[in-house]
């Protein structure tokens, strides 16, 4: 049986996605003057869009609507998606709908949800009232892809724009605190001595590296989504 009726199989969501996000739209510095002691950049357009990659876009009441977005945002957060969707279980169509909101400044999104289809079903691969490993297995992926992630007191997460790698951000500690004690069973997992958590699952993972390295940080981060969506066990 076909477990996903639309045009674009997941290995061709991820390879167009791979495709765009070598595309970035950068401002263009302005020249110093005695008013500005550093560069001014120019605000580069919003572009309009009803998808991220595939996957229509979905208020959290339901409606459907364009959203205006950076360039560069929405061309991360096509990657992203293609990200999650091949680390996702086989049986799991590409993502049909991404439920969100977007910040009016079109450079941060808050997820309430990823829809897929399976026997002609919608079901959730990542819902945020469910605080269960597939929600820190979707947070894993977020922090693969962008700086800045925060999970809200009602288990949405909020994502900001930028370049992904490791930062020593609180929220990125955090995270690995968390996926160390809930993916991997370290209950022994802290703050101060998170890396030394996350090198286990690496260890065990048969990638061994400094977490907090930028290759460390994106391994760490890409087996804790594998491990939470059970596509590998690294047992």
């Amino acid at each position: 049986m076909n477990d996903n009726p639309y045009p674009f199989s997941r290995r061709r969501l991820l390879a167009g996605a791979a495709a765009a996000s070598a595309v970035t739209v950068t401002g263009v510095a302005a020249a110093p003057t005695a008013a500005t002691a550093a560069p001014v950049r120019a605000t580069a357009p919003l572009v309009t869009r009803d998808q991220i990659a595939t996957a229509a876009l979905r208020a959290p009441d339901g409606t459907a609507a364009a959203v205006a977005f950076q360039a560069d945002f929405h061309t991360r957060l096509a990657a992203w998606l293609a990200f999650w969707s091949a680390n996702s279980p086989r049986a799991w169509s590409a993502p049909v709908q991404v439920v969100c909101r977007v910040a009016p400044a079109g450079d941060a999104l808050t997820l309430h949800a990823i829809r897929y289809r399976r026997d002609d079903e919608l079901l959730a691969g990542f819902a945020a009232a469910r605080r269960d490993a597939g929600h820190v297995a979707t947070v894993a992926s977020l922090h693969h892809h962008f700086p800045s992630v925060r999970v809200r007191p009602d288990g949405t997460v909020r994502v900001g724009d930028g370049p992904a790698g490791f930062t020593g951000a609180p929220g990125q500690v955090a995270f690995a605190v968390v996926a160390c004690r809930a993916l991997w069973g370290d209950g022994g997992a802290t703050a101060a001595r998170w890396a030394e958590h996350a090198g286990r699952a690496l260890a065990r993972a048969g990638q061994p590296a400094d977490a907090a390295s930028h290759a460390g940080w994106a391994a760490f981060t890409r087996i804790s989504l594998r491990r939470g969506l059970g596509t590998e066990s690294y047992e």
